[in-house]
């Protein structure tokens, strides 16, 4: 199971032997943690289905503001309309350690996407559809059932083009005793509009931080603004949930974890999102990750069409280190 980056480990990748341990926040036990969704009840959940719901009417949920109109059959750059679409669903335990603890994150892969990522991992789902529409009270099932499984969170994978369904789901499971905490695990291409009605819905968000660069973005993903809008959704985040709270077993409760999929030939721009993330909190805990592969159409930029070399991996956790930052997930290459 993947850790926090320790010292030692720092060491063994070839870092600067500074301690990055995991900041103290074991601040309450399981049974006092109560999920934001129930906190704010039934009846609000249902005011914020119908709120994000109408924002479908000209579609605003993200920020390629396509407006179509998903409910009267239209679909914009995420082809989905107003019907769930899973891929499936099941315990995850490839996921941060403070998500999996011991019995897995429950995690539903929600299909298609707002995002066009060349290199996308799962374009399969994300990108060819791979999936079936589901009810809202069977995606409410989803969620009980993983609760019952013993699964730590229910974890939306790319939740974003259908956060309405998503949210009238809550509000069933929530009836029918949903009581774990929501991971929000997305491409952190978000509408800060759409982010304010899940203010109070989310426990924690888990975006990705690409690119620190928005023409890398329009190059990779298809979008021309995507640091610009990530930098507003991650401030928006952070300021909703603050950073990453575990309980006395090291299990994520509430907070702000953010994703970096280290590119070869810094694509990324790591620095400049290290630098980003550190402006919002020193103790934003970050998982810089290793596993690039080259994946779905990667070939057609020469800079991303093979893997990501060791010393590259190295170069980006010091970069991290170098800004501040002290909270990461260990993810080392393979060896």
């Amino acid at each position: 199971m993947a850790g926090v980056v320790s010292s030692a480990a720092g060491r063994a990748v070839g870092l600067c032997p500074r301690a990055v341990g995991n900041w103290p926040l074991a601040d309450m036990t399981r049974e006092d943690f109560i999920p934001a969704y129930a906190r704010i009840g039934s009846d609000e959940l249902a005011e914020r289905g119908a709120a994000l719901r109408e924002l479908m009417r000209s579609c605003r949920l993200c920020p390629r503001r396509c407006a179509v109109d998903r409910p009267a059959g239209e679909v914009g750059a995420c082809r989905t309309g107003v019907a769930p679409i899973v891929s499936s669903h099941g315990p995850h335990f490839g996921e941060e350690a403070p998500l999996v603890g011991r019995r897995g994150s429950g995690t539903i892969f929600l299909t298609n996407c707002n995002l066009g990522c060349i290199f996308c991992q799962n374009y399969d789902i994300s990108h060819l559809g791979q999936g079936r529409e589901v009810t809202v009270d069977h995606l409410a099932r989803m969620m009980v059932e993983l609760q019952e499984g013993g699964c730590h969170n229910i974890n939306w994978v790319t939740p974003t083009h259908q956060a309405p369904m998503l949210v009238d789901a809550t509000r069933l499971a929530l009836e029918r005793g949903l009581h774990v905490p929501i991971v929000y695990n997305c491409g952190g291409y978000e509408s800060v509009e759409a982010l304010r009605l899940l203010d109070g819905v989310v426990d924690i968000y888990m975006p990705d931080a690409k690119y620190g660069d928005n023409e890398v973005g329009k190059r990779l993903s298809e979008v021309a603004d995507y640091w610009d809008r990530c930098r507003e959704a991650l401030a928006e985040m952070h300021r909703q949930v603050g950073d990453l709270r575990v309980d006395d077993s090291g299990i994520a409760a509430r907070g702000l974890l953010v994703r970096h999929l280290v590119l070869p030939e810094d694509m990324a721009r790591t620095g400049v999102v290290m630098q980003y993330l550190v402006s919002l909190s020193r103790h934003t805990y970050v998982n810089v990750m290793a596993q690039y592969h080259p994946q779905h159409r990667a070939g057609e930029v020469s800079a991303i069409a093979r893997p990501l070399a060791r010393e590259e991996f190295r170069q980006a956790v010091r970069e991290a280190l170098d800004a501040g930052l002290h909270r990461l997930d260990e993810r080392r290459l393979a060896s």
